[in-house]
């Protein structure tokens, strides 16, 4: 199973990068790739909730994605549901943790290509590493310059 770790380290406290990063409706300006971000549907209940949601890329491509978020462990799980082409399958785990330098925050994204996706793994690897240290980057400087905000 193929797997891509990245982490950053953003100077804010953790449950404001947690809440910023996961404020999907707010992704087409946090991110630079989405040119919309919408909540299909959004459910909390204690310290949990529950999110459907689609995005939209530069490209105009969409797809449909479901994540659970973990308020009090900072922890948020997801995974691409429709449609999963280019992969098999795609989980996400992404967590937040306070350090002395403020939050350090992981990405790690498992998944299987789809047998009919020609593109070698090696380079999917490669451009998933560079896309996500890109988006990890943008966000450390939105955050630390106050551009975006929970």
């Amino acid at each position: 199973m193929p797997r891509i770790e990245n982490s950053i380290v953003i100077e804010a406290d953790a449950g404001h990068v947690f809440d910023v990063t996961n404020d999907i409706a707010r992704w087409s300006e946090i991110f630079d790739e989405y040119s919309n971000a919408k909540v299909v549907s959004q459910e909390r209940e204690g310290r949990w909730s529950e999110i459907v949601f689609e995005l939209t890329n530069a490209e105009g491509a969409s797809w449909r994605s479901w994540r659970i978020l973990d308020h009090r462990e900072l922890v948020a799980v997801a995974e691409r549901r429709d449609p999963l082409y280019p992969f098999r399958y795609m989980h996400l785990r992404w967590t937040y943790q306070q350090v002395p330098e403020g939050t350090l925050m992981t990405w790690v994204q498992d998944f299987e290509l789809d047998e009919k996706f020609e593109v070698p793994l090696e380079t999917v690897l490669e451009r998933m590493n560079v896309h996500t240290r890109h988006n990890q980057a943008g966000i450390k400087r939105k955050i630390e310059s106050g551009a975006v905000r929970p």
